[in-house]
């Protein structure tokens, strides 16, 4: 069985599937600019954790999405047919 992605710039398909499987918005500490977002990640249990995550607002972290240009690519299911956690951020 092959695994299942998807690549979306959808902000509900993208933020459902987030919090499906627990995760929140956040950005690297320390890549901040301005008062803008840093470089994007999202935070799920067992992750990198707040010491180098920043969690931040839908909106923030959307709006860093747009101006960068991204799209989001996710693994909806392994290849053993399990639950995936894997995204990857890529350019449109």
């Amino acid at each position: 069985m092959a695994s299942e992605s998807s690549t979306t710039t959808d902000h509900d398909e993208i933020r459902r599937w987030v919090e499906e499987h627990d995760g929140r918005p956040a950005s690297v500490r320390g890549t901040e600019e301005s008062g803008e977002a840093g470089v994007l990640r999202i935070d799920f249990p067992g992750g990198a954790g707040e010491d180098q995550l920043e969690h931040i607002s839908w909106d923030d972290w959307f709006a860093k999405f747009e101006d960068e240009k991204l799209a989001f690519l996710y693994q909806q299911k392994k290849a053993d047919g399990s639950d995936s956690t894997f995204f990857k951020l890529v350019s449109r």
